[in-house]
């Protein structure tokens, strides 16, 4: 059974100092305690550096006794995180979780992974494979990542919906791909095109 106190507790803790610590956790939508949003800022110094990254959060009924199951839904070009589909090879998440560790931890663990990926333990081999190899292109494609789908954008949802319909795609349907990737335009595109 999941402990709802705690996890309540670790909510507030967590945002109290988002400002400084770049890491914040809310509910993902409703009030369901287990499915949670956190999001963290990129490292400075870091091809991540300006974003703010999105991680799906979802608490077993085990927790804090098992570890929290997390996936970045912001797409990330980085050796320990799929590109395909957002899973973390980290081993907090895995078999060295305690449950003395709490959600922030996780995900401040998540932003140093950032800051240090371990290509030599990696979930996108593509990924590991160009960070050992060439690793000038590897920082350009993570930065180009970055402005892609982690930085927010001012442009208004009406831009969007009028970009993607002077590309020919119908009104309605740009319309309800934006909403379902919560109006990034790349994913919309993306989503498009592939439909």
């Amino acid at each position: 059974m999941l402990d709802v106190s705690r996890v309540q507790k670790e909510l507030a803790e967590c945002n109290k100092d988002k400002a400084i610590s770049g890491v914040s956790i809310n509910l993902h939508g409703g009030d369901d305690l287990s499915h949670l949003e956190g999001t963290i800022s990129g490292p400075v110094g870091t091809p991540y550096e300006g974003g703010t990254f999105r991680i799906d959060v979802r608490l077993p009924s085990g927790y804090p006794f098992e570890p929290p199951k997390m996936q970045f839904v912001t797409k990330v070009w980085h050796p320990n995180i799929s590109s395909q589909n957002g899973a973390i090879c980290l081993d907090i998440l895995k078999d060295q979780w305690s449950p003395a560790l709490t959600l922030k931890t996780a995900l401040l663990s998540l932003q140093a992974l950032l800051s240090a990926p371990e290509p030599d333990d990696p979930q996108d081999a593509v990924v590991a494979q160009q960070y050992l190899q060439n690793h000038p292109t590897f920082v350009a494609t993570a930065q180009y990542w970055t402005e892609a789908f982690a930085k927010r954008t001012s442009v208004g949802i009406e831009e969007k919906v009028q970009k993607l319909v002077e590309m020919g795609f119908p009104e309605a349907l740009v319309k309800s791909t934006l909403d379902s990737v919560n109006g990034d335009e790349n994913m919309a595109l993306e989503k498009l095109c592939s439909s």
